[in-house]
């Protein structure tokens, strides 16, 4: 069951990727990310419960570097193709790897370094294939919100490793969500403040309230499937990378976005990397 479960939170999870591509064309960033975090947030509070003060400060920290990571990868999103983007993101696992063996002195046997040197490769080929883009899709900014996002969400899922250890996550899930709609409150204030001439009031998209159903799903799937006595967290964590996958595919047949076949090669590089650090870590 808890495979299934795996499945169907990495299908949501892309379909999740897809209608923030087509929900930026009516909203910024920060508005996409605040609706759909409060709706996330009302609908898990009957899962909200009470707290150390640590606890909850530990939790504004995740809240930080979720923001950052969300905030970071739409941007991104603006300057860049789907598909890039999505090649780029299936490269999470990787980091999360490098930073296992700095943080928690982990190390790598031959297949685990193998896998990295294919995705550094196609790291290297997909920054090569971008050239082809227009100008307008493949500016520096975009490149660096990229690796912000990946980056930080490699720390999100890091950081998750730890907390889990001692709560519940429902209770991460729940709170986290309320942390993150306060940040995101914080931030569009200061930007409406700071300059209120040209600040863009929030135009309502029904694609917002399906975004926050379909990470709540999605995350709630995983959670359930983790929590499972009999599941593989490393398999779990592979399975719900493969989204890059349905957000590549929408990209190439929903955004008629060019170039595909190039990128589709650095995909497979890629995936096939990821494929080496699971069974290295078998």
């Amino acid at each position: 069951m808890w495979l299934w479960m795996s499945v169907c939170s990495a299908l949501l999870l892309g379909i999740y990727d897809v209608s923030k591509k087509k929900a930026l064309r009516r909203n910024g960033v920060y508005w996409i990310l605040l609706s759909a975090t409060a709706f996330t947030a009302v609908f898990l509070c009957p899962f909200l419960s009470h707290g150390s003060l640590s606890d909850h400060l530990s939790l504004v920290l995740k809240a930080v570097l979720v923001s950052t990571s969300w905030v970071s990868g739409l941007f991104a999103l603006q300057h860049l193709p789907l598909t890039t983007v999505s090649t780029i993101k299936a490269s999470r696992p990787m980091f999360v790897v490098i930073f296992s063996i700095i943080l928690f002195g982990e190390r790598l046997n031959l297949l685990q370094w193998l896998g990295v040197a294919i995705v550094m490769t196609a790291l290297f080929l997909s920054t090569r294939s971008k050239r082809h883009d227009t100008d307008q899709k493949t500016t520096a900014k975009g490149m660096t919100a990229m690796i912000i996002s990946v980056l930080s969400g490699s720390a999100s899922a890091l950081y998750d490793k730890f907390i889990l250890q001692h709560l519940q996550p429902l209770f991460v899930q729940s709170w986290t969500n309320i942390y993150i709609t306060v940040l995101l409150g914080i931030v569009i204030l200061i930007q409406y403040l700071a300059d209120r001439e040209h600040f863009k009031p929030f135009v309502w998209d029904w694609r917002i309230p399906l975004i926050a159903v379909l990470i709540t799903a999605s995350d709630m799937l995983y959670f359930y499937s983790v929590k499972d006595p009999d599941a593989l967290l490393s398999v779990i964590s592979m399975i719900r990378r493969s989204s890059v996958i349905i957000t590549f595919l929408f990209g190439a047949l929903l955004f008629k976005e060019g170039h595909v076949k190039d990128k589709a090669l650095d995909m497979v590089l890629m995936m096939a990397g990821i494929a080496l650090l699971l069974f290295g870590t078998q």
